[in-house]
């Protein structure tokens, strides 16, 4: 699998600029995926099952990773209101 992945990475380089000093490894597609199924709303559990995992503890790196997540939950507050003035006297 590694000698697959390497060798393409290596065709993929050739073309694609941004490729040239990103590390990619089966472990950077694993997470990569579990992102991607994440971000398509797949449930954490299902996720954690996907990749082997024991548990969901291990899933939730991709929950702090996820700045889009974290925007996507802002977004559904209310804004902080500004604190009213104090009356003038």
């Amino acid at each position: 699998m590694e000698y697959l992945l390497h060798k393409h990475v290596l065709t993929a380089r050739r073309v694609c600029v941004s490729l040239q000093h990103k590390r990619v490894s089966p472990h950077v597609l694993r997470h990569s995926l579990a992102m991607e199924l994440l971000q398509a709303g797949v449930d954490r559990s299902v996720i954690a099952l996907w990749l082997g995992h024991k548990g969901l503890d291990s899933v939730q790196v991709y929950f702090h990773a996820n700045l889009a997540l974290k925007e996507q939950a802002l977004a559904k507050t209310d804004p902080l209101k500004p604190p009213r003035p104090l009356p003038t006297e």
